[in-house]
């Protein structure tokens, strides 16, 4: 039998101008069924109460607290703690007179004040909206009147946006508590558009002095609205539900239960994730279940490293650029080496690769080489890593690869959206047949590919490839306030992701395109632009890729090529990358990556920025997802030159 998955239902072919569907595949875990929460674990609060009942001297939250502008080491708050201390949120929150259903808003960077405040949302059945910390203030205004939020937490130096003139919706807001402290100026200028604004300690004590006991959610009541970051147009208001949650978690203990290696409360998760997305979410929701540990980063990326070394976890997840810069972090240091300890570094590398081909887990195929030279990887990473997780986007078969092997830790892809509460599929650990794969349905979960006719994708073909659909216990029920766009996504109980994947049949998930990012030329030609980045991005010196389409009078298509790079040069036509005094034929390199690249996939143009792309200029999603239509605003005065140039020379 297959141990990844089960066959329950068999593919079949479109009729009356139906679209044919694949097999439905689903986790072994699950071959007799999806399996019953157990009583009194249906909700997220009763998942976070059985904790503390259970586990209330362990260490829960961590964080490490300033002295002259410097970072100390990490201080902890148990379960019991901090329980206490999100009664006391919920108590002062019911003063407000909010009632069961209110939306709370919580904005700002991960910290103990952002997980207590969900925590309270929970126990007293008010649904939590966070908004990310990087979304400016025209999308915080959009949220907070789209959603009808009635108070905000806020990190204390986003005050000021939630309070400008931009921010109109914050009008309607009752109450605003800072994570911290908030300034006199501050709460007098609140007060002028009438809202009452508090410190995080004068919040408390007024929980404290009129304590209340929690309002329990039911199972099918909404838990949260997370609102997708969106790589066009506003944010999409997601409806997850307390049962989803808990279904999420309980799919997640039963997938790490049956590995030898258990994940147990000695675990510390280490958490610079958003929040506000789904996966740093639900994984702090599994570890507040389990009674773990979660500790948070300082709040500035470029502090990462120090934050590993100080907390030392055994667990964080990243999105594929934390992992790239990982591996480009261990190369360089690998090519820093005498030349006699880097051969020694790359023969041991192929050593122990050897031996996990044959099956070997990464502790076993060669401890001699994790103690030579890998364990100075894993010390990289703080020393006690044992799991290394990465989503948001497919991460590099050679990146992963190299972790699996270097890191002295288990290495998994998954793949999932925030309409699937988080992960879809997940790999298996010492797998190495999963590389290059985002892995097999996890617990709750069933996957099938649909036909794809104008891109060429056929679920019934060889390979069998489609767009990836998903039911199951985990599906959010639906889109805030937008019955036609639920409508449109949720089909016959199948959530349709607009992802292109392929499934091979032991029913493990490869993602090799997105639906919505298929150009049409004049010509009739289909054009994947995610594959083409893929491609052209090989190049050395390239940070970044996106490509662009534009249309002129002619009906006559042409590429825009936009890259993050330092010293590339636009030219017209025949395009070359320029770097201090040697240059190459850019599409003559993507050739030499790709055997099937067609003669109208070459790039007529290029712009060039020297800066990466990035959140704050809102190029970005915090998922480093593209926004395309945001590129052509941002870029369209360098994108109307080099067009210009071209139209000219085509004459």
């Amino acid at each position: 039998m297959n141990k990844y998955t089960v066959q329950v239902e068999n593919g079949r072919v479109g009729k009356n101008g139906q679209p044919s569907v694949g097999p439905v595949y689903r986790s072994s875990l699950a071959k007799d069924g999806f399996p019953p929460l157990e009583p009194g674990m249906n909700t997220s609060w009763e998942l976070f109460r059985f904790s503390v009942e259970k586990n209330p001297e362990n260490k829960m939250i961590g964080w490490r607290e300033f002295n002259q502008g410097k970072a100390g080491p990490y201080v902890w708050a148990t379960y019991k703690e901090v329980y206490e201390e999100v009664i006391h949120i919920g108590s002062a929150l019911r003063q407000l007179d909010v009632s069961p259903g209110t939306r709370i808003g919580i904005y700002g960077a991960n910290c103990p004040q952002w997980a207590m405040a969900m925590e309270a949302c929970n126990g007293y059945s008010l649904i939590c909206v966070p908004l990310y910390d990087t979304l400016g203030a025209g999308a915080i205004d959009y949220i907070i009147d789209h959603a009808e939020i009635d108070v905000v937490f806020v990190q204390d130096k986003k005050i000021k946006q939630v309070l400008s003139f931009e921010c109109k919706a914050a009008r309607r807001l009752k109450s605003i508590i800072s994570f911290t402290t908030v300034s006199k100026e501050q709460i007098d200028v609140a007060a002028t558009i009438g809202i009452k604004a508090y410190s995080w300690n004068d919040f408390i004590l007024l929980g404290k002095k009129s304590p209340l006991e929690p309002l329990p959610p039911q199972p099918l009541d909404i838990c949260t609205i997370m609102y997708t970051s969106g790589t066009s147009g506003n944010p999409k208001g997601v409806i997850l539900t307390h049962e989803t949650h808990a279904t999420y978690v309980k799919g997640v203990e039963r997938f790490l239960d049956q590995f030898e290696d258990k994940m147990t409360v000695n675990d510390v998760y280490f958490s610079f994730l958003p929040l506000a997305h789904i996966l740093d979410r639900m994984i702090e929701e599994y570890f507040f279940h389990k009674g773990a540990s979660v500790g948070y980063y300082q709040g500035n990326i470029e502090a990462l490293r120090d934050d590993l070394m100080e907390l030392k976890p055994t667990f964080f997840a990243g999105v594929p650029r934390v992992f790239e810069r990982v591996h480009e972090g261990i190369l360089k240091a690998v090519a820093e080496l005498r030349p006699l300890r880097r051969l020694i570094f790359n023969l041991l590398y192929k050593h122990k690769l050897h031996w996990m081909r044959l099956g070997y887990s990464h502790k076993t195929a060669s401890p001699f080489a994790d103690f030579l030279a890998f364990s100075k990887v894993k010390a990289r990473l703080g020393g006690r890593v044992r799991l290394l997780v990465s989503g948001g986007a497919p991460l590099s078969p050679e990146i992963e690869e190299f972790l699996r092997v270097t890191s002295c830790a288990y290495m998994l892809q998954g793949y999932g959206l925030t309409e699937t509460c988080g992960q879809t599929t997940i790999g298996f650990p010492d797998d190495l047949s999963l590389i290059g794969a985002v892995g097999v349905p996890t617990t709750f979960t069933d996957l099938r590919l649909e036909e794809v006719p104008e891109m060429g994708y056929d679920p019934l073909g060889q390979p069998s490839r489609g767009e990836v659909c998903v039911r199951g216990k985990t599906l959010f029920s639906g889109y805030y306030k937008d019955p036609e766009l639920t409508k449109e996504v949720i089909k016959d109980g199948w959530f349709h992701t607009g992802d292109i994947g392929e499934i091979t049949p032991n029913g493990i998930l490869i993602i090799i395109d997105r639906k919505k990012n298929i150009f049409k030329l004049s010509q009739g030609e289909y054009i994947a632009v995610e594959y083409l980045e893929k491609v052209y991005s090989a190049t050395p010196i390239i940070e970044d890729v996106c490509f662009l389409l534009l249309q002129d009078k002619c009906n006559f298509f042409k590429y825009i090529y936009i890259s993050s790079c330092l010293f590339l040069l636009p030219f017209s036509l025949y395009f070359q990358i320029c770097f201090t005094y040697f240059s190459i034929d850019i599409n003559v390199f993507a050739m030499s990556f790709s055997k099937q690249l067609r003669g109208f996939e070459y790039i007529s143009g290029i712009v060039v920025d020297p800066r990466p792309f990035d959140i704050e200029r809102d190029l970005i999603t915090a998922t480093m997802k593209k926004k395309r239509s945001q590129m052509l605003k941002y870029y369209q005065v360098e994108i109307e030159q080099v067009y210009k140039n071209l139209v000219e020379e085509n004459k």
